[in-house]
């Protein structure tokens, strides 16, 4: 049931992490957070920032997101991350570095429907952490992607499915919006 202890995460939505692949994922996120604010919704964005000598850079050899443009919300959604109940920036792969694990616990969240970009690392990785913290995690799959492509995005639904359970892996459809407006309607009262 939804009530103020849901909060719509989204993932990395980064110029960076845009390409060919992710970029019809946008306007699906873009949409799902507009009805999520628009229903009076807490909705949190993520940033993830690279640094010289990160472990990124060290072992996997990737350097990228280290600065302007790369690192900025994809400007369809950055409206939406300016009215965001938070905006967290990271260096790992996950919401709960010590800034957003403080975040979802002062704020008494306990379902976490979370969305965005890469289905198969750092979305991946928050559901699994929100799952460890005995947290109530649901991967929105048709408002996640991966810039790597379609087997990629594949791959984190699928690991995401058995490390998280089969019925945690939803769509845009199965978020009960009925619930979420009468949370809306009470809180307005």
């Amino acid at each position: 049931m939804f009530d103020n202890t849901a909060v719509l995460v989204v993932i990395d939505a980064q110029n960076g992490f845009i390409s060919d692949h992710s970029a019809p994922a946008i306007p699906v996120i873009a949409s799902l957070v507009d009805r999520w604010q628009s229903a009076g919704g807490d909705v949190v964005f993520t940033r993830y920032l690279n640094y010289a000598g990160s472990p990124y850079e060290r072992l996997m050899r990737w350097s990228k997101l280290k600065n302007s443009p790369e690192i900025d919300i994809a400007p369809t959604l950055a409206p939406f991350a300016n009215k965001a109940t938070a905006v967290v920036d990271k260096t790992i792969y996950s919401l709960f570095n010590e800034e957003g694990d403080a975040l979802v616990q002062q704020r008494g969240w306990t379902d976490l429907y979370v969305c965005g970009l890469d289905t198969e690392s750092c979305v991946l990785k928050t559901v699994v952490d929100a799952f460890e913290r005995d947290l109530t995690p649901r991967l929105i799959s048709d408002a996640s992607a991966s810039h790597a492509g379609q087997q990629a995005h594949d791959a984190g639904i699928l690991v995401a499915s058995r490390f998280i359970g089969s019925d945690q892996v939803i769509t845009t459809s199965d978020i009960p919006w009925s619930a979420l407006t009468s949370m809306s309607s009470t809180t307005q009262s």
